[in-house]
């Protein structure tokens, strides 16, 4: 399905993030498009959970679920566009969302979709994730990354994505010696619409790993983090998800990505192992007692200071 609004203003501007935000109204709220993970590891599931510890209310819209277990990806079963349409159309015409968030949506048919509807809403910050998709047949993956660029990209305010998944999407051609820089990345998908770029997972040091949000003219901000033996899945939607709660809330866009990448890196600390594969992100690590204090009565105390501060719209847990 093509996108056919050729009206629309290009992404939702920042400068809507305003520092007051509904947070002394209703609860803010966020329509997510994804797929359903049955492992818990990502999907709509982490972006529900990540969303519910930043404090605002998801809407979710499930665009397919996956068939895998916590090792690897067997397989995914889009939605037809119509179903994921009408599920969103719905509950738009009673609730109005402060952000969209899209993940994985399954087929370029659903990203046409998506990007039509929310081309309707010019005024209401888009974040995509863009997740690794090797798991996938080539002609679908093509196919999928040539509507997300045509389609939804410039209908986006935020892209999110790993710097190797996105060095090998938008600069394929790169030939240059030195590797890209986050600008570089950032410059390409200006270049398709997108005004910010957050890109992780850039190996700075074997100790460190940075993360950089910036435009194709400057680096906004950037966090480093250090390096976890682990593999972990499920990190890209749940980050991409607390910054777009984040930035539901009011969040200044800087400071929305500093939250979220400390919320991640808290989430992938105290990470967990379900099954027999990969470490998932507990998402909820707030909520557990410190089994290790010699005074757990003291961690549930509600004059005690949360585990991680999210000051936008004072957190309730």
């Amino acid at each position: 399905m093509k996108n056919s609004n050729k009206e629309s203003s290009g992404p939702a501007p920042i400068a809507l993030l305003d520092e007051d935000g509904p947070a002394d109204g209703p609860v803010a709220c966020v329509m997510v498009f994804n797929a359903n993970d049955p492992s818990g590891a990502a999907g709509i599931v982490a972006d529900c959970m990540a969303m519910a510890s930043v404090g605002v209310h998801p809407l979710p819209v499930t665009t397919g679920v996956y068939a895998r277990d916590t090792r690897s990806i067997a397989d995914h079963f889009a939605l037809d566009d119509d179903m994921v349409l009408a599920q969103a159309r719905t509950i738009l015409e009673d609730v109005a969302p402060e952000v969209f968030k899209v993940g994985f949506v399954g087929s370029a048919d659903n990203l046409g979709a998506i990007a039509s509807l929310v081309s309707d809403y010019a005024h209401v910050p888009v974040i995509t994730y863009m997740p690794e998709l090797s798991w996938w047949h080539e002609d679908q993956i093509e196919q999928y990354l040539d509507a997300c660029a045509e389609l939804l990209l410039p209908q986006t305010t935020v892209m999110v994505g790993n710097y190797g998944t996105l060095v090998r999407w938008l600069l394929p051609d790169w030939h240059t010696g030195a590797p890209p820089l986050p600008r570089d990345i950032a410059k390409a998908a200006q270049d398709l619409g997108v005004p910010y770029t957050l890109i992780t997972g850039i190996a700075s040091t074997d100790q460190f790993i940075d993360n950089v949000l910036c435009s194709a003219s400057a680096v906004l901000c950037s966090e480093k983090f250090e390096r976890l033996e682990a593999t972990f899945v499920g990190a890209g939607d749940t980050l991409s998800a607390a910054l777009a709660a984040l930035v539901a809330v009011g969040s200044e866009l800087s400071e929305a990505v500093t939250e979220a990448l400390t919320y991640l890196d808290r989430s992938l600390e105290s990470g967990l192992r379900p099954g027999m594969g990969h470490v998932q992100p507990d998402r909820l690590f707030w909520a557990h007692a410190d089994t290790d204090s010699d005074e757990d009565d003291d961690a549930l105390d509600p004059d005690q200071p949360f585990l991680f501060d999210l000051p936008p719209n004072e957190t309730r847990h």
